[in-house]
């Protein structure tokens, strides 16, 4: 029970027992009457009166006749001494009985009882506003404190670099930062000034806070974790505010680590808001670039950041001083994708002998998060089968999984539909299997998973870093390889293919306007970059810095790419047009045909 239940529970049991005292005083048992005082000296007169009692205040008496022994008559009494001296004589004849009661607690405090609740409840009501002002008081100082979650160094879940599998020259960076933590002297006695900030830079799941964790728990000092957004309210100063108690907070624990999540929610561009150049955030921006390299220096402190978006974070968080170092946190290879799967395998029943290996080159442009979902699902599928291990079906069945969704097998579908599926999805398998660089057939399925009704997944021969224009017009030719097999199969054309074309067209834009791969146009960049607009003073900028020539002559460079790659997979699928045939029919047949098999109609 908390301090506020427990208070209203109190307080409610002091007004039960208030009101159960002064319904006490007032219970009588015996039944009462009022008599005046005529009446009772005319009973007195007539020996009718059996007893008298005179009240403690002597203003009133309880007198009972001899007739009615169960009914006490209430009498006010004028003057208790004027009526004790008028009936003393009667009193001493044996006539009745006078009495004079006596006072008891509970009749002293009766009078008293009403004007006791009115301040129980006076006093109960001015408690709980004190309480309830107090209470508001509290949170708007809290308001203004650092948000960051403390992870002690002494923390049983402690991470160290053993936990990161597959960052090696990222680790290699960042134990600079950790030996400097455990011996400052070292570098104090060369002169050397350690970097105060380290800003990881690389896309979502690649291990950006995983590495920073790792450096705390090697360092074995305490870590203060926060997201950029924490800082950020709409009430003016208190993102300032924020970042001031979170640098005295540090630095009554230093040395340690401060770790800012998502920088870019507080780090953005000065002057980028659509609401002006003094905006909330950037107050907080400015209190931050004190606080790393301003007049109120912090020796021990290291500051390390993350973002996928370092092009829209302000020059002056970037000089050195602030954060002197930018560390790239990229998709992994071959070699630390498989470091990774066995990293996440290791407390997982697998059975013996699979091949990481293989699978990590099944899985080119994964990131660790994605890896580790990856294995995550396969342990998921493998319990659902009632499995003791996992093998390498799940694995496989998790790798669609997580790239295209789950199967939606209960999913009706008429056979028209399934024969465009089929042929649409055997229009791209056989188109790519005759491109000379393009990847090798994985799986074909006309299941529907996710938003698709069908996939065509490709095996990847090789990590790729760049593409070639060949590379990327042959990608452009199996991507219209569905579009062409319904044209030429059902005389037909389906929606089907929308994405298809979506990215093909997308693909040949890039290829004219960013990578300057156009014949006629020649090696020039058009537009610049597409995400200027994302910052505010872009905004009344035209971003298209060219004339309306050059942008009909793109637009007719790209239709010819597209429309040449489409001539290209139609002249594919007519040489072939069995081999396609025999794919369409065996997926309306299985539903979903591995690469081997796919492989098998074409060595017949």
């Amino acid at each position: 029970m908390n301090k506020k239940s427990a208070f209203r529970t109190l307080a409610i049991y002091i007004v039960l027992i208030a009101l159960a005292i002064y319904a006490i005083t007032l219970l009588d048992t015996n039944q009462t009457r009022e008599m005046s005082y005529t009446e009772l000296i005319q009973k007195i007169d007539e020996q009718a009166v059996s007893s008298i009692q005179l009240s403690t205040d002597r203003m009133t008496a309880n007198v009972k006749l001899k007739d009615e022994e169960d009914v006490t008559r209430i009498v006010d009494i004028p003057s208790s001494t004027t009526f004790i001296e008028v009936v003393q004589d009667r009193v001493a004849g044996g006539e009745f009985e006078l009495t004079v009661a006596q006072e008891t607690v509970m009749e002293a405090l009766a009078p008293y009882i009403p004007n006791i609740l009115l301040l129980l409840g006076t006093l109960f009501i001015l408690m709980y506003a004190l309480r309830r002002t107090n209470d508001s008081n509290n949170k708007a100082m809290d308001f203004g404190r650092s948000r960051a979650q403390k992870i002690d160094k002494n923390s049983p879940k402690k991470i160290t670099f053993s936990d990161v599998a597959g960052l090696d020259e990222e680790k290699e960076e960042l134990k600079e930062e950790v030996e400097f933590l455990k011996n400052p002297k070292k570098y104090i006695d060369m002169g050397a000034r350690i970097p105060k900030g380290i800003l990881l830079v690389g896309g979502p799941g690649t291990g950006k806070t995983l590495l920073a964790k790792a450096v705390a728990g090697e360092a074995n000092v305490p870590f203060f974790s926060i997201s950029g957004s924490d800082f950020v309210e709409m009430f003016v100063g208190v993102g300032a505010s924020r970042v001031r108690d979170m640098f005295k907070e540090a630095k009554a624990n230093s040395p340690c680590i401060i770790f800012i999540d998502e920088i870019d929610a507080v780090g953005r561009h000065r002057g980028a808001g659509l609401g002006g150049g003094h905006d909330e955030r950037e107050q907080t921006l400015n209190q931050l670039l004190v606080e790393m390299d301003g007049f109120a220096t912090h020796e021990s402190i290291i500051v390390m950041a993350a973002t996928n978006r370092p092009d829209i974070l302000d020059p002056a968080l970037l000089r050195p001083g602030r954060f002197d170092r930018q560390i790239v946190v990229g998709q992994p290879d071959v070699k630390a994708r498989e470091e990774i799967l066995k990293l996440h395998a290791k407390n997982k029943p697998f059975v013996a002998g699979i091949d990481f290996k293989v699978i990590a080159k099944n899985t080119a442009g994964f990131s660790g998060a994605d890896l580790e979902n990856m294995i995550n699902e396969s342990a998921l599928l493998a319990a659902r089968k009632d499995k003791k291990t996992i093998d390498i079906n799940d694995v496989e069945e998790a790798l669609v999984k997580v790239m295209m969704g789950p199967e939606k097998k209960s999913k009706v579908i008429s056979d028209k539909e399934r024969k465009l599926t089929a042929y649409h999805e055997a229009g791209h398998a056989v188109v790519a299997r005759f491109l000379p660089t393009h990847d090798d057939i994985h799986e074909i399925s006309i299941i529907p998973r996710g938003m698709a009704g069908g996939y065509t997944m490709y095996k990847p021969n090789e990590d790729k870093s760049y593409a070639s224009k060949s590379e990327m017009k042959e990608h452009i030719v199996s991507l219209l390889g569905g579009r062409v097999a319904e044209q030429l199969v059902l005389d037909d054309i389906s929606t089907g293919a929308s994405n298809d074309i979506e990215r093909a067209t997308k693909i040949a834009r890039e290829m004219v306007t960013k990578y300057g791969m156009s014949e006629k146009l020649g090696p020039i960049c058009f537009g610049g970059s597409e995400e200027e607009v994302f910052l505010g003073r872009d905004m009344t900028t035209h971003n298209r810095d060219y004339s309306e020539n050059t942008a009909s002559q793109i637009d007719i460079e790209i239709r010819d790419i597209v429309l040449s790659a489409y001539r290209t997979a139609e002249t594919i699928l007519k040489e072939n047009i069995e081999k396609l045939h025999k794919v369409a029919k065996m997926l309306i047949e299985k539903e979903k045909i591995t690469g081997d098999e796919f492989e098998a109609i074409f060595k017949e």
